[in-house]
């Protein structure tokens, strides 16, 4: 039986196997073929490698010490410019290519470059030789400009494959590498354009790593309701502490003053830290080798977190502090900020994107060195140690009884029930009177998780906005993590599957910012339940918390404004001459949690919306939620125009 099954399967093939099969690519041909190999693909995190690619290059003139500025410019029609006013790639030809500049031979052949053996650049980025001729390579339109020896050396190229030769014009004063892109529709689609807000960020970070440079922005794509600026010279001579601070705002933090330094690892190689801890759980964590960012973390990050715990557990132990061997890193990690830069030689990185670094050679050093130094800011500054082991101390304390809390059995609710890691859950054994918040951001989670009464009330932090049921449809609703952890928190099912008996909470209250963003996820939740649950809604379990949007101190008396309407009614209550102050919160997690208890979570002081569906038009709110969440945009411009002068007050 089987012999024959394979003389059928022998049968039908009839092709042959040889050397005129093998396929060669040649010049650059590999990364217009798999592009994916070399940038990681072609959706916006590919396209802005490119972008990252030429400043990256341009920054290692920077660190090398041959350049000072860089400019970038994006414009309109997607094209973006680099220039700095480095040594300049060059420009006379190359030993083994006589017929071609070493220009040429940079940006047309894979693994070239002035990095491999350290002679020029002991620490930079682009270790590869793969970046630039990339970026040629999936561009339709790249031009090169080279200022150096008095002259200027300019040559244009599509899609890899030189389109002029190299011409060679006298300008003298003048010196650095001028680069003009427009990544390749054909690769990357139409509709797949650079972000200025991205390359804003991107931009703003290599300043802070650097401190003596200075990078002039331009935008010609600046919107109205961008935060990016058309123009900026961006600079920070205070490097990455000035940075964090900046990050991290009006954040209440531990202890007045931060961990910040730098040390030499080798003659040539370099670690820069700064480190703080906040009060009121918003977190800013950035990480950098040679100025590239490395989002995945890494070693260097490794590094970083294991000197911390070890020297707090060796000053705690020689200042006999009590509960110590409670702290565990995710105790210190959980509401510490950072931005940590090293500058190594060869670094390792996982792929050609380089977002997690994994160098071994210096782990040992790096975290020697970091935890020597964080020794010393302990012993010298001992009111700020003191206060962070108590820190510590409280944060284990709180994660050992939200565990405790956990496995607290709810009786039949919470039986072989899987709940999502994020929620704080209360520890109430009955439904009666039990709230479950809806939170915005893991910043407000926060300050929610320490407002809200532990017995009855329960905190479920979102990440960003929630998936659009109304157009995601269920098999993919399902794959989305977000949507999952409020099915497993709220433990009912869903459609028709609902059992009100297992639902694990009475109120469930969707409590986001008091602004435009806050407004669409509560838009996005409401539009969640009610596909999914309408029964919960219907029985007046769903409903919207009422946050202020200002404060107003008047002597010692404190009100809170919901609006512009009720903050001026407020104001007018009393003489004009008297002093007053206004602050206004820019979200939930700005507010201190006394203040987000008092006002939007404590029963006895806040105020909530019930979400409602009449009973007479069931039929009409389902035609609505269509109409503007649903898949067609024209319906949601045609309900726009009709009902912009009049949103208040529409009836369904």
């Amino acid at each position: 039986m089987q012999k024959d099954l394979f003389k059928k399967s022998t049968q039908k093939k009839n092709t042959t196997y040889s050397a005129k099969d093998i396929t060669v690519l040649e010049g650059l041909e590999p990364v217009r073929k798999r592009p994916g190999m070399y940038i990681g693909g072609v959706d916006q995190n590919g396209l802005h490698h490119l972008a990252s690619e030429v400043i990256d290059n341009a920054m290692d003139e920077v660190i090398e010490g041959s350049a000072s500025i860089l400019e970038v410019h994006l414009c309109k029609n997607n094209v973006l410019k680099i220039r700095d006013n480095g040594r300049g790639i060059p420009t006379d030809n190359h030993p083994k290519f006589k017929n071609k500049s070493a220009l040429e031979v940079i940006l047309t052949t894979l693994h070239s470059g002035g990095k491999f053996e350290g002679k020029i650049y002991e620490t930079s980025g682009g270790l590869h030789g793969v970046g630039i001729s990339v970026v040629n390579a999936l561009s339709d339109n790249f031009k090169v400009e080279v200022a150096r020896d008095g002259f200027i050396f300019s040559q244009s190229y599509e899609r890899g494959r030189p389109k002029t030769k190299l011409i060679k014009k006298p300008k003298k004063n003048k010196r650095g590498t001028y680069i003009e892109f427009h990544p390749d529709e054909k690769i990357f689609g139409k509709e797949n354009l650079f972000s200025p807000e991205r390359l804003y960020s991107l931009c703003k970070s290599k300043a802070y790593l650097q401190k003596k440079v200075e990078i002039r922005w331009q935008c010609d794509l600046v919107s109205n309701y961008s935060k990016v600026p058309e123009k900026d010279t961006l600079r920070f001579p205070g490097g990455i502490l000035e940075a964090l601070k900046i990050e991290l705002g009006n954040t209440q933090l531990v202890t007045d003053n931060f961990f910040t330094g730098s040390s030499e690892l080798t003659e040539s190689e370099r670690v820069e830290w700064s480190v703080t801890w906040g009060l009121d759980y918003k977190k800013f964590t950035s990480s950098y080798c040679n100025t590239i960012p490395t989002p995945l973390g890494g070693t260097h990050e490794s590094a970083l977190k294991n000197a911390l715990i070890r020297s707090i557990k060796l000053y705690a132990k020689f200042s006999k502090y009590k509960k110590t061997n409670l702290i565990t890193t995710e105790d210190i990690n959980n509401s510490m900020s950072f931005i940590l830069s090293i500058f190594i030689k060869n670094p390792q990185f996982q792929g050609q994107t380089k977002e997690k670094l994994v160098s071994a050679d210096s782990n040992r050093m790096l975290e020697a060195t970091l935890k020597d130094h964080f020794d010393h800011w302990l012993t010298g500054n001992t009111k700020s140690a003191n206060e962070l082991i108590d820190f510590f101390i409280r944060n284990a304390e709180e994660r050992i009884r939200e565990k405790n809390e956990k496995n607290i059995s709810r009786k039949d609710l919470q039986r072989k029930l899987r709940l999502p890691g994020k929620l704080a859950d209360c520890s109430s054994s009955i439904t009666k009177n039990t709230e479950l918040f809806l939170v915005e951001g893991d910043s407000a989670g926060g300050s929610a998780k320490q407002a809200r009464d532990r017995i009855n009330q329960a905190v479920l932090p979102l990440k960003g906005k929630i998936l659009n049921i109304a157009t995601a449809g269920l098999s993919k609703s399902y794959e989305n993590q977000e949507v999952l952890n409020i099915l497993q928190a709220l433990g009912c099912g869903v459609k028709e599957k609902y059992n009100e008996e297992k639902l694990r909470y009475e109120k469930i209250i969707i409590m986001t910012d008091a602004d435009v963003d806050g407004d669409h996820i509560s838009a996005l939740l409401m539009t969640y339940f009610y596909t999914l649950m309408p029964k919960l809604i219907e029985n007046n379990h769903l409903f919207i918390a009422c946050p202020p949007l200002y404060r107003i101190v008047m002597g010692d008396k404190i009100f809170y404004a919901m609006d512009e309407n009720q903050k001026n009614k407020i104001i007018n209550n009393f003489k004009s001459n008297r002093k007053y102050e206004i602050s206004r919160f820019k979200g939930l997690g700005e507010m201190m949690p006394k203040q987000l208890k008092e006002t939007t979570m404590d029963p006895l002081t806040r105020k909530l919306k019930k979400i409602v569906i009449p009973s007479q038009s069931f039929a009409k709110t389902g035609n609505f939620v269509e109409q503007i969440m649903g898949k067609k945009p024209e319906k949601r411009l045609e309900f726009i125009q009709k009902n912009s002068e009049n949103i208040n007050t529409i009836n369904l």
